[in-house]
């Protein structure tokens, strides 16, 4: 007879997984090798694990979750990742897990892996800078996955706000089937046509948007770039005062070559001049 001590039971569970994606990227200018330098270096204090974590776990309160275990690590040359294991209600003390942490990091603990009991959420950056262009980008990736009844989407302004955005792409699917009381299955269990019926109103009128959704699969796709370039957000170490109407011009045309070939994926043709 199979031991289920210590094993969470789940009865009339809510089988649908639904995932939210996010591939968010930051453009900067940078002239020259040391500002590359100090652009990695800036990223690399404002986005470290400790940070990151953080807002991973205010992604889990806001959708109603409970963090199960926290897993975090910083990288050399650069970059960090955070990994939350995290469950719909909470769980006892007698049924956890004895390697989960609950997200208390203690100093003994420095590599950390956060689990969600049904659910987890992850993070990954990349910093990265193109000397040829000088431009360094900064792209975040982030993955919600729950089941039950909490959704990924109650998190997808805050997920937003909590990074500088210039490109933004969004994938959110819903996965396997559930029941209702009568037994029939159920592939999808809430109202969605687009992504951006979940987005703030004031964060869609900053930014362009493309959908592209597969609505019989339940796969909805949506790319977002910004709208406006102030020149002032891209400099570093430097003001859009401090420039020549030339400067202006030509640094304004290598971001939106930037942002375009990203947002399109895409190469776009050299320009011979």
């Amino acid at each position: 007879m199979e031991n289920n001590k210590g094993k969470l039971k789940l009865y009339g569970f809510n089988n649908l997984t639904k995932t939210l994606s996010f591939n968010i990227y930051d453009v900067c200018y940078t002239k020259t090798e040391e500002d590359r330098k100090k652009y990695i270096e800036y990223i690399d204090e404002q986005y470290n694990s400790e940070r990151l974590t953080k807002i991973l776990t205010d992604v889990t309160q806001t959708i109603g979750a409970c963090v199960l275990n926290i897993a975090k690590q910083d990288y050399d040359p650069q970059g960090a990742s955070v990994t939350l294991l995290i469950s719909e209600e909470e769980v006892p003390l007698y049924i956890l897990d004895p390697s989960c942490n609950r997200g208390v990091l203690t100093p003994t603990r420095e590599n950390i892996v956060a689990h969600l009991d049904k659910s987890h959420v992850t993070v990954h950056t990349y910093p990265e800078t193109h000397p040829q262009n000088e431009i360094s980008t900064f792209r975040v990736d982030i993955d919600v996955s729950t089941c039950g009844q909490i959704s990924p989407l109650k998190a997808l302004n805050y997920l937003i706000d909590s990074f500088d955005s210039d490109i933004i792409t969004i994938d959110y699917r819903v996965r396997g089937f559930t029941r209702d009381i009568h037994g029939q299955k159920l592939y999808i269990d809430h109202d969605i046509t687009s992504i951006q019926d979940y987005i703030a109103r004031e964060t869609i009128d900053r930014y362009n948007l493309i959908d592209m959704n597969i609505y019989q699969s339940n796969i909805f796709h949506t790319k977002m770039m910004v709208r406006d370039l102030n020149l002032d957000n891209y400099l570093f170490e430097k003001t859009e005062a401090e420039l020549t109407n030339e400067e202006k011009k030509d640094i304004s045309e290598k971001l939106k070559r930037e942002m375009t070939e990203i947002f399109y994926g895409i190469n776009l043709p050299k320009i011979v001049k």
